[in-house]
């Protein structure tokens, strides 16, 4: 019953998007230590209190990325389909006037998700043949400002989201076309999002956040075959209950103020990969004799190191610059086309532009490519060489009350 058993493609390592906020993206993906705007609700809620006033923040990327694979010995190749993902964020937030010390502020942003879609007639096609995954989470988020030199903040996380995957099933019908599985659910989950903010002086600055667990459950998903009729019987349409962790992320930053109109910043991200170490079904009727299929993931934990650099060269105009190293949580052996993942070098870029007091443009652009990854995927004895590239551009503005 491998052959039901899905993983997820996204943009960075993983099946985690690092998508949250424009400036943050432009900067290599940080944002932990500076509070820059409302973004800071998912980077370090900690830092919401430090805001000077309320802002409304709204932005949308576009991942635009593509897995190519290649079978050196049977001389076998192919690519994903062309396709966009377009991850948003929307933020409320910031400090509420005349409550000294106090931010308050809600978040919808999309940490995971992404897709991939391969040729239906493809050589893995029985491993994978597309897959998508969304994932929303809501943060009522608070902060306080104990004094000049400490924040903190907590938020509760609900989430929701929705999967979806097809693939084809090695039973072939008078014509020789192969089955077809397709498994959709709806899922949700609970989490929290805690964070400290700590400013050394007006030129350093930093920060620590934890961003726990939330394991997404799909209740009821629907499981629907189609097969030959002879064995129709043995591949009924039922439901299935099944759960996929989203890894809690353990985040600390500095930032540094080398020049008056200068900011530069690291980030390390340590994210829990270990928490994916199977992936399971249940289902409501028995599938090909069983009701539970179970594949080993085994994935390891896994820190992402982020550098970015912040210049005001006017009033309304801001660079900035940045990149990352994120690297494969995926052991060799467990690496299959339905995440075909590599270390990552990300490149990063954007600016800012306020052709209001209050109102704020913002434009950002990530390069990611992956390692050449010669691999093997022992569960469906499928091997080969995978590369990823793409790139995620994105806008998005503030308003500041």
């Amino acid at each position: 019953m491998g052959f039901l058993l899905p993983s997820l493609m996204a943009f960075s390592a993983g099946y985690q998007l690092n998508l949250q906020g424009l400036r943050q993206l432009a900067m290599g993906g940080g944002g932990t230590a500076v509070p820059w705007d409302a973004a800071t609700i998912f980077y370090n809620p900690g830092g919401l209190s430090r805001l000077d006033n309320f802002q409304v923040y709204g932005g949308v990327m576009f991942i635009n990325a593509r897995a190519q694979y290649v079978n050196e010995e049977t001389g076998i190749s192919a690519r994903t389909k062309k396709e966009i993902y377009p991850p948003f964020n929307v933020y409320a937030g910031g400090t509420i006037k005349g409550v000294k010390g106090l931010g308050l502020g809600v978040g919808i942003y999309t940490p995971f998700g992404s897709g991939v879609s391969w040729e239906d007639s493809w050589t893995g096609r029985h491993i994978i043949q597309n897959i998508s995954l969304q994932v929303v989470f809501v943060q009522p988020t608070v902060s306080y400002k104990i004094n000049e030199a400490v924040s903190i903040g907590a938020g509760y996380v609900y989430a929701f989201g929705n999967v979806k995957l097809q693939r084809a099933i090695p039973l072939q019908n008078m014509s020789g076309q192969d089955g077809q599985a397709e498994l959709k659910g709806n899922a949700k989950g609970m989490g929290y999002n805690l964070g400290i903010s700590l400013k050394a002086s007006e030129r350093l600055h930093f920060g620590i956040s934890y961003r726990s667990r939330v394991d997404m459950r799909v209740k009821d998903g629907d499981a629907n075959f189609t097969v030959p009729a002879s064995v129709a019987s043995t591949f009924p349409n039922t439901s299935f209950d099944a759960t996929l962790p989203l890894p809690e992320v353990l985040s600390v930053g500095v930032g540094f103020k080398p020049l008056e109109h200068l900011t530069l910043q690291a980030d390390f991200n340590l994210t829990g990969w270990k928490a994916y170490d199977s992936l399971s079904f249940n289902y409501g009727k028995a599938v090909n004799g069983t009701l539970r299929s179970s594949a080993p993931r085994l994935y390891k934990n896994r820190l992402a190191s982020r550098i970015g650099a912040h210049y005001q060269a006017t009033n309304s105009f801001a660079i900035m610059l940045g990149g990352a190293y994120d690297p494969s949580p995926i052991r060799d052996g467990y690496v299959s086309p339905d995440l075909p993942d590599a270390n990552r070098i990300v490149l990063t870029g954007g600016f800012s532009y306020k052709p209001a007091t209050k109102l704020t443009i913002l434009a950002a652009i990530e390069y990611a490519t992956s390692d050449r990854r010669d691999s093997h995927y022992d569960e469906a004895a499928f091997s080969g060489r995978y590369q990823t590239k793409g790139i995620v551009p994105g806008i998005g503005i503030t308003y500041d009350f």
